[in-house]
């Protein structure tokens, strides 16, 4: 199962590479290139893949950055992911699907085949149940999973997250959802296919939703620029390490500020390595 081996590649590295491509974060060198918008942006994240591929559990891809830039951008995209799965690597294409289920087995098609296959698919839970089980029959293969939005890890999650549903705050009550879908997709680690997003920046909250669903594997996104801290994660370390921490720009936008002419891929990995040090430096 791809949770199973999800979690073998977290055992080495809790870290997942957000590749959250955006413009500036370019070499002047790529800029002035004569190549095509699709062909930098290619460029720059397979450099970064190869520069990282031994020291990360997997990658994740936030397409929206890549829909704005319109066909060169998805062909982009497209080719990214082939890539990383290319290189045996764990892919999560971050779509934040969730609508009505014959419009969500499209979403499913979509990205669990054909040129936008992905591994994982991030997914929100607003609709309901029928908009996450047209994923299933892919979880039912074993090589495919979701993670569903818990908590999020931006302040006005707040507004709509932590407001009380029969005495509990409504993530709690998507928790044990979560918990419930993912009963029937349990892999050989008793870790599921339907896992969950729970940010680093509401430490309190991520650790109940932990306990609360004992069979799920976490994305948690907040670290660095957004203000979470690893040291949240040392009950956790503690622990099945059944998570990923999730990073973007201060991996992949390592590279500006430092001196002119140095490899942003070398910066990228050493990002990464300082990164997975900061982690686990709090197990015991």
């Amino acid at each position: 199962m791809i949770i199973d081996k999800l979690y073998k590649e977290a055992l080495q590295s809790p870290v997942c590479v957000g590749l959250d491509f955006r413009h500036q974060l370019l070499p002047e060198y790529l800029l002035q290139s004569a190549l095509s918008l699709e062909e930098k942006i290619f460029s720059y994240n397979r450099s970064i893949i190869e520069a990282t591929k031994d020291i990360t559990a997997c990658y994740k891809l936030q397409i929206a950055c890549y829909e704005a830039l319109g066909l060169e951008g998805l062909r982009a995209y497209s080719r990214t992911v082939r890539y990383i799965r290319e290189n045996d690597k764990i892919v999560i294409g971050d779509v934040k699907r969730g609508d009505i289920a014959i419009t969500a087995e499209f979403y499913a098609k979509a990205h669990f085949s054909g040129d936008f296959e992905v591994d994982f698919v991030t997914m929100s839970p607003y609709l309901g149940k029928d908009s996450i089980s047209p994923y299933f029959k892919y979880l039912e293969t074993g090589e495919k999973g979701i993670f569903v939005l818990i908590h999020t890890s931006n302040e006005s999650s707040r507004d709509f997250q932590e407001l009380p549903v029969e005495g509990k705050p409504l993530y709690f009550k998507v928790a044990e959802k979560v918990e419930e879908w993912g009963k029937p997709f349990l892999g050989s680690h008793g870790l599921s296919l339907v896992g969950g997003v729970a940010g680093l920046t509401f430490p309190e909250d991520m650790l109940k939703i932990w306990e609360t669903c004992p069979n799920s594997f976490f994305l948690i996104p907040g670290y660095g620029k957004q203000g979470g801290e690893s040291a949240v994660l040392a009950p956790l370390l503690q622990k099945k390490r059944r998570f990923i921490i999730n990073s973007s720009r201060d991996i992949i936008g390592s590279h500006k500020g430092v001196k002119e002419g140095q490899d942003f891929a070398e910066c990228a990995r050493k990002a990464v390595l300082k990164m997975k040090e900061d982690i686990l430096k709090w197990q015991k």
